[in-house]
C-alpha cells in the first residue's frame, strides 16, 4: 500500500470516529434529562413519536420548536390534539404558540439541561427566534 492511501485510510479512520464521538455526544446531550415523547399524526393519519425536551413554567408545561420549524411541529399543525407521554404518565393537549415566552422558556431550558442546551443550540445556530408551545391539558 502506498503512502499515501495510508494517510488517505488514517483521514478517513479519523473523520469516521470524530463523527461517531459527536454523534455520541449529541446523544447524550439530548437524552441525559427529562425527555417527553409527543405522539402526533402525520398527513396520512400515521402516528410518529418524537423525543422533546420540556420545561415548566408557573405549573404549565412548555415545548420549544425552532424558528424554522420542524417536522413534529408540522405534525401539531396537523392535529387539533396530540398525546404527551410524560413520566410514564400519558396525557392529550392542545398546543398553543407562546413566542412572548420566548426568553423565559429559553432561559428555562438552559437551566435544565445546560451544557446539552447550548451544544445543541450551536449544532442549531441559535436559540434565538424559538417558540415555546404551552401543553394545555384537555
Amino acid at each position: 500500500m502506498s503512502q499515501l492511501m495510508k494517510v488517505v485510510k488514517w483521514i478517513f479512520l479519523g473523520l469516521l470516529l470524530a463523527g461517531a464521538a459527536f454523534a455520541g455526544l449529541e446523544r447524550l446531550a439530548a437524552e441525559r434529562i427529562e425527555v417527553v415523547e409527543l405522539i402526533a399524526a402525520d398527513e396520512a393519519g400515521v402516528m410518529q413519536i418524537t423525543r422533546l425536551w420540556v420545561a415548566d413554567d408557573e405549573g404549565v408545561a412548555y415545548l420549544r420548536v425552532g424558528a424554522d420549524g420542524s417536522g413534529w411541529y408540522d405534525r401539531i399543525l396537523l392535529n387539533d390534539s396530540v398525546t404527551v407521554v410524560r413520566e410514564g404518565v400519558t396525557a392529550q393537549y392542545r398546543i398553543e404558540a407562546r413566542p412572548e415566552k420566548s426568553a423565559r422558556i429559553n432561559e428555562l431550558m438552559q437551566k435544565k439541561y445546560t451544557w446539552g442546551d447550548t451544544l445543541i443550540g450551536t449544532m442549531i445556530g441559535s436559540r434565538e427566534g424559538s417558540i415555546p408551545l404551552e401543553l394545555q391539558p384537555l
